[in-house]
C-alpha cells in the first residue's frame, strides 16, 4: 500500500510565509524608490526581490504538493516537486542576472541623475529586512533545497542592499554617477555562483547521482560487514527530496543465515551511520546470482 513520506522544508513553512511577507514590503518599497531616485541598483535589488518572492511563492507550492499523500500512481506522491522548483529559481536568477547587466552597460555609458539621500535610506531599510529574512532561514536552509535557494536569495538581497548603500555613499560624496550601475553590476555577479551552485544540486537529485557526504565503497562495506552476508551487487543510492536519501541492493546471504538478523543489522546501519532511513534489500542465495546473470546475458 502507498504511504505518505515527509518533506524537510515542511517543517520551515511558516518562516518561509514570514520571509515571503518581508520580500514583498521590500520590493514595493525599492521598486517605487528606484522610480523616484532614478537608481538602477535599487531597481536591480527590486528585481531580484521579485524574483525571491516569486521563487519563495514556487517553495511555498512545492511544499504543500510534497505534503499530498502518495498514491498507488504516484508511490512517491508529489516529493520531486520541490526539486522542480529549486530548478525553477535558478533559472529566474539567471535571468535577473542577465538583465542588470545589460542595463548596467548601456548606464556605465549614459548615467542618469541619481537621488542619492533617498536611494541610500531605501537600501538601508532592504539591508535590515533581509538581515531579518537570513536570521529566520539560518537554520532550514541546511534542510532542504528549496529552503536553500531562499536563503541564498536573500542573501544575494542582504549583499546586494550593502552595495547599493556603498553606491549611494560614493555618490553623494564624489558624484560619481556610475556607481550606480557598478553597484548593479556587482548584484548580478553575486547571484550567479550561487545559482549555479542550487542548480547543480537540484539536477544532481534529478538525475539520481549519489547523494553528498554518501561513499557508495564505505556503504558497500558496512553491508558485507553485516551477520551472515556473503556479497552485494546492484547496490544504488540517490535522493528523492531534500533530507530523504534511499538506498536498495541485492544482498547474498550465506545458507543457514537468519534473515532477520540479517535486515534489522543492515537497517540500523544505514540509519545510524548513514543517516539513510529508506532502505530496500533483496536477500538471496548464492545460486540465485548466477540465475540473474543468465537471464541478463
Amino acid at each position: 500500500m502507498a504511504h505518505a513520506h515527509g518533506s524537510a522544508a515542511a517543517a520551515s513553512r511558516n518562516r518561509l510565509v514570514a520571509v515571503l511577507g518581508l520580500s514583498l514590503v521590500i520590493l514595493v518599497v525599492e521598486a517605487t524608490g528606484a522610480l523616484a531616485s532614478h537608481s538602477l541598483a535599487l531597481l536591480a535589488d527590486a528585481g531580484h526581490m521579485l524574483t525571491d518572492a516569486s521563487g519563495i511563492g514556487l517553495a511555498l507550492l512545492a511544499i504543500w504538493f510534497a505534503g499530498r499523500p502518495a498514491t498507488n500512481g504516484r508511490t512517491f506522491g508529489y516529493l520531486r516537486v520541490e526539486i522542480m522548483a529549486a530548478v525553477a529559481n535558478a533559472l529566474l536568477l539567471f535571468g535577473v542576472a542577465a538583465f542588470i547587466l545589460y542595463e548596467a552597460w548601456q548606464r556605465l555609458s549614459a548615467p542618469p541623475e541619481v537621488a542619492s539621500g533617498l536611494m541610500l535610506a531605501v537600501a538601508l531599510v532592504g539591508l535590515a529586512a533581509n538581515g531579518v529574512s537570513l536570521r529566520l532561514l539560518r537554520q532550514a536552509q541546511g534542510e532542504s533545497l528549496n529552503m536553500r535557494g531562499a536563503y541564498l536569495e536573500v542573501m544575494g538581497d542582504f549583499a546586494g542592499s550593502a552595495a547599493v548603500i556603498v553606491a549611494a555613499l560614493v555618490i553623494a560624496a564624489t558624484g560619481w554617477a556610475q556607481a550606480d550601475a557598478v553597484a548593479s553590476v556587482a548584484i548580478a555577479l553575486l547571484i550567479l555562483p550561487r545559482t549555479l551552485a542550487l542548480l547543480r544540486d537540484a539536477t544532481d537529485v534529478l538525475l539520481e547521482a549519489t547523494p553528498k557526504g554518501i561513499d557508495m565503497d564505505h556503504v558497500r562495506q558496512h553491508i558485507l560487514d553485516a551477520p551472515g552476508v556473503v556479497d552485494c551487487h546492484d547496490l544504488h543510492a540517490w535522493t528523492i527530496t531534500s533530507g530523504m536519501n534511499v538506498v536498495s541492493a541485492h544482498v547474498i546471504v550465506a545458507d543457514g543465515a537468519d534473515p532477520a538478523l540479517t535486515l534489522d543489522a543492515l537497517c540500523q546501519c544505514l540509519s545510524d551511520d548513514f543517516d539513510i532511513e529508506h532502505s530496500t534489500f533483496q536477500l538471496e542465495t548464492a545460486d540465485r546470482r548466477r540465475l540473474e546473470e543468465r537471464s541478463h546475458a
